[in-house]
Formats: C-alpha cells, sequence, structure tokens
C-alpha cells in the first residue's frame, strides 16, 4: 500500500539526484559510510550522544596464534592472542566442554591479585559466550597483553577478547561487548571513563552484555551505589 504524497514525501527525480551528487563530488562531501561515521561524530561533539573515546580495532595482527586482535579505547590498548581448540592436560579436561585458561599480562612487572581476578572475569564471560560443548576435551586460550591503560581496562580487555574469538573462528552463541561507567559524587554517570576519572569515582561499574538478548553475563563493581543508581 503506497503512502500519502505528504507522508511520503516528494520524488526526486534521477536527473535532480544524479545532479546533487556531482555537486557533492565537486565539494568534496563524504557520502555514504564516512557521512554517516560524520554525522555521528557530530551529535557526540553536541552532546546529543553519550561521549565515547575513539575506538580503533583491528584483526589478525600475529602469525602464531589461531587468532588475533589489538583494540583501543582512548588511551588504553590491548593485544590479545587465542590458541585453541588444542590438546589439554589431563588433570584439567573436562570430558563434555573445552577448557578455558586466560593469562592477562600487565605492561610492566609480573601478574599480581587485581590480573588473576581479571582473568577469571574473562574467563566466566568466555564460558558463557563460546559453544564449548562442540569441543570436549579440548584446551582454548586467551592470552591478554596490556599495551597502555589509560583506564577502562577491563572493558577493553572484553572487546578485545571478542574480537580475537572471532578473528579465531571459534564457535559462539552470540558476540559480547564491555562496558565501564563511573558514578561521581553527584551521582552522575560517565561511560568509558579514563583513569583520573575512575580514580575520582565514587563507584565504577563493569558490564559484559551479549548480543542477542542483551543479558548480563558479567558484572563488576568498585565503590558503592545504591540498588537504584
Amino acid at each position: 500500500m503506497s503512502l500519502p504524497e505528504e507522508e511520503a514525501g516528494p520524488r526526486v527525480p534521477s536527473a535532480e539526484r544524479l545532479r546533487r551528487t556531482r555537486i557533492r563530488k565537486r565539494q568534496g562531501e563524504p557520502r555514504g559510510w564516512r557521512a554517516r561515521m560524520e554525522r555521528e561524530q557530530k551529535r557526540f561533539e553536541s552532546g546529543e550522544l553519550p561521549a565515547l573515546r575513539r575506538i580503533v580495532c583491528e584483526q589478525g595482527l600475529l602469525s602464531r596464534p589461531d587468532g588475533s586482535a589489538s583494540w583501543m579505547q582512548g588511551d588504553t590498548s590491548v593485544l590479545v592472542g587465542v590458541y585453541g581448540p588444542t590438546e589439554v592436560k589431563v588433570s584439567k579436561e573436562i570430558y563434555d566442554k573445552a577448557t578455558f585458561e586466560v593469562m592477562l599480562k600487565p605492561k610492566i612487572g609480573l601478574p599480581g591479585v587485581y590480573e588473576r581476578s581479571r582473568e577469571q572475569m574473562i574467563k566466566k564471560t568466555c564460558e558463557a559466550a563460546v559453544l564449548g560443548t562442540l569441543h570436549p576435551r579440548s584446551s582454548i586460550t586467551i592470552v591478554l597483553q596490556v599495551v597502555t591503560d589509560g583506564g577502562s581496562l577491563l572493558s577493553t580487555s572484553l572487546n578485545a577478547t571478542c574480537v580475537g574469538l572471532m578473528d579465531a573462528g571459534l564457535p559462539l552463541n552470540s558476540l559480547f561487548s564491555g562496558v565501564t561507567c563511573a558514578l561521581d559524587a553527584d551521582g552522575n554517570l560517565t561511560l568509558d571513563p579514563t583513569a583520573k576519572q575512575e580514580k575520582e569515582a565514587r563507584a565504577v561499574l563493569t558490564f559484559a552484555i551479549d548480543s542477542t538478548e542483551k543479558k548480563v553475563l558479567m558484572s563488576s563493581t568498585k565503590g558503592t551505589c545504591s540498588v537504584e543508581e
């Protein structure tokens, strides 16, 4: 059923559309996805959308792992390598699904308690997202190297892990993404906070959310906040 002309809007003749396209080309105006990106950037700068740091992602950087990726959010950068499915030690073998092992290496020094806790969070998220039952009695190892830490490190690591799993070709229930938000003393919410904003915040929360049902796969809270917040 066709819409009324006042709702559908007047149709532009083909010759007129062609003329406008030629004018845009002469003026150097971006078209297609570039134009959409510029429009979104203007919305970010005007305050219509929550301010997020620039995101840069690249896959297949390393040759030895089965999958690898680099994920950068602002000044925070993480490099990930995914190995597997491979043979697993008998002591770690699980008869009906794959065994996951996550290693988070800091930029300087050896891993500590902070890294161990983050490893467990990333591991639980991967176990919920990857179809491990398709690879029983096998091992999947994820190695994350922190290149720079400018804030929101856990969510950056989660995003890098998801892209690395995709590059390795592992079967997934769904994709997942990590997001970090900070609550200041006045209750204002800041998405993708920097390291300085995290130190000044009353509470810092990180979530892993799947792409299909938008369920929370993992949550982490640092500080104090109410249930309503």
